[in-house]
């Protein structure tokens, strides 16, 4: 596949590739959002009757989710949550009650009405509520909030924050096939994947989805985010719809895999991050979730069979790496990590964030300077093929082949769910490499993956959490010593990049110890203890190994290490 290449003007604006907001499939779902539910709702009271068909299975699944909602009330309840909550579940459980004392001839199918009330109510929970209005508003909002912060870290002053000189294409590159992307968003449905390392990814992806001329996403959105009240008017208005990780039974998770399924069928460009949630080791997702991924083949499945003599709109996956030099949440995220790998053997620290502490971040927030980059991948089809700029899908022979022959059996399209389960693998398989692919590394990406690989080999015998635990002054590297390693690795990035395997951002070319400086600068630019800096000797030392760990992780999978 053709290497990634830098859009060469980066400060012309791409025209919107439809006219206007009563365009957009997003829009169109909101305007019908009555009507949208409801198809979502008999469609889910379907596919939970396939998958529980007789009337014990049905009664089971709904006492088991009327418990587990209970339960969750009781013990993990959110400002976010309907204050009718304790009122609806309770009532579901009394008619369960008397729907056990009384036998099926007496309550007929109430099973079913019952099922139909909370699926009904699910689909109300998670559906989005797009408004023209709140998403222009929105718009600019984040532009302005991006554009301060970028401005303030160019000229390293926290008044600038208030000033208006650079442009965010100066701060913010996107890179990759977004011509393609364009493209393959006026043929058919685009659903975006993207890498989650941040809380900040879902605002991010929404600017560069508006700064490409692309017309709004729906997406799934963290319900947990719509405590804020800031952050839930934002996300209403990106197109979101709401997930809720703390719901883990059957009856919500059909419902939130056929909005989605139904969504995209309907032609609504979207997003998901097929990690789940944010990487906590700051290692690019290696194992998706595959059940939202599920939906978009679902989805091309559907599409075939309910228009097979007519030409079907087709949908086009589009991994999406996102590269950042620091992540705020960085040193929370890889405890996290730690803990559930550690176990009893790591014990994080308590008590890091005092008032002083706090002031200092802020003001390094405002005050440093930092690139991003999101770099765009070559579209697939929902089997894990590439595309060419028409859509059509190419096999590993070059030669051009029709996703529908993939859905036909004996001739018929056909509903085969151990199939689609095996095409869903294919897929993530897919997505995983391109990411890797597509990841575009940074010098602060190196020199972390460095510092800590070399600390792991001059002490072999220690496991990592015992590494971990080193006191700061058993952790200096010779910078001579630490400068050559850093242009060997160097020189393999450019050696797998020549190979299609990776890419590297402009700036790791030029004098090693220029390179370097700018890595060492911007690693965790923003935490209060710095994961990697120099000291008055000018060797390299570290103020907080575990984060360091944290960024180091970025490159993990590249077999760099036999080049320490």
């Amino acid at each position: 596949m053709e290497i990634l290449e830098e859009k060469k003007n980066k400060n012309r604006p791409y025209e919107p590739i439809l006219e206007g907001i009563p365009d957009w499939p997003v829009y169109q779902l909101s305007k019908n959002r009555k009507e949208f539910i409801e198809t979502v709702t008999r469609k889910s009271l379907e596919r939970i009757k396939q998958l529980r068909p007789t009337r014990k299975q049905l009664i089971d699944e709904i006492e088991a989710t009327a418990y587990r909602e209970q339960n969750r009330i009781k013990r993990n309840r959110w400002r976010v949550d309907p204050k009718d909550d304790s009122k609806f579940w309770s009532g579901i459980k009394n008619d369960l009650v008397e729907l056990s004392s009384k036998n099926q001839e007496e309550t007929g199918a109430k099973e079913d009405e019952i099922l139909e009330r909370i699926v009904n109510r699910y689909a109300n929970e998670i559906a989005g509520n797009f408004k023209p209005n709140s998403y222009r508003v929105t718009r600019e909002v984040i532009k302005f909030f991006f554009q301060r912060l970028l401005n303030g870290a160019r000229v390293k002053k926290f008044g600038a924050f208030f000033r208006n000189q650079y442009t965010l294409r100066d701060k913010i590159q996107i890179v990759g096939k977004v011509g393609m992307l364009r493209k393959l968003a006026k043929q058919g449905t685009v659903v975006m994947v993207p890498t989650h390392f941040s809380n900040l990814d879902s605002i991010l992806i929404g600017w560069v989805i508006h700064s490409c001329g692309l017309p709004a996403f729906i997406y799934g959105a963290g319900l947990n985010l719509f405590n804020i009240k800031i952050f839930a008017y934002f996300m209403n208005s990106l197109g979101a719809y709401k997930v809720d990780r703390r719901k883990k039974n059957l009856p919500y998770l059909e419902t939130l895999k056929m909005y989605s399924n139904i969504a995209i069928q309907k032609g609504a460009h979207s997003l998901f991050f097929p990690g789940g949630t944010r990487s906590r080791s700051g290692l690019i997702e290696k194992q998706l979730k595959l059940g939202l991924l599920s939906t978009a083949i679902e989805a091309q499945r559907n599409l075939y069979l309910e228009n097979q003599h007519e030409e079907v709109r087709k949908i086009f996956i589009v991994p999406v790496t996102l590269n950042y030099n620091f992540v705020l949440e960085a040193p929370d995220l890889i405890e996290d990590y730690l803990h559930v790998k550690g176990k009893d053997k790591y014990f994080p620290e308590q008590d890091k964030y005092g008032s002083w502490q706090l002031i200092r971040f802020l003001f390094k927030f405002f005050t440093k300077g930092s690139n991003i980059s999101v770099s765009i991948g070559p579209g697939l089809d929902v089997l894990g093929n590439f595309v060419n700029e028409d859509g059509q899908s190419i096999d590993s022979h070059g030669r051009i082949i029709d996703t529908k022959d993939y859905f036909i059996s004996n001739s018929n399209i056909t509903t085969d769910k151990q199939r689609e389960d095996e095409y869903t693998r294919m897929l993530s398989n897919r997505i995983v490499k391109e990411y890797h692919r597509i990841n575009r590394v940074f010098a602060s990406h190196i020199a972390a993956f460095v510092a800590f690989e070399m600390w792991q080999k001059k002490f072999p015998k220690l496991d990592l959490f015992s590494l971990l635990r080193l006191p700061e002054e058993d952790l200096e590297i010779e910078y001579a010593e630490f400068r050559e390693t850093f242009k060997r690795v160097r020189k393999r990035i450019y050696e797998l990049k020549g190979e299609g395997k990776v890419y590297h951002a402009t700036h790791l070319k030029g004098k090693a110890d220029k390179v370097i400086k700018l890595g060492i600068e911007n690693v965790g630019i923003f935490h209060l203890n710095r994961p990697l800096l120099l000291n008055k000797k000018g060797n390299i030392i570290t103020k907080d190994l575990t984060v360091l760990y944290y960024y180091h992780n970025r490159l993990v999978g590249y077999d760099l290490e036999q080049h320490i």
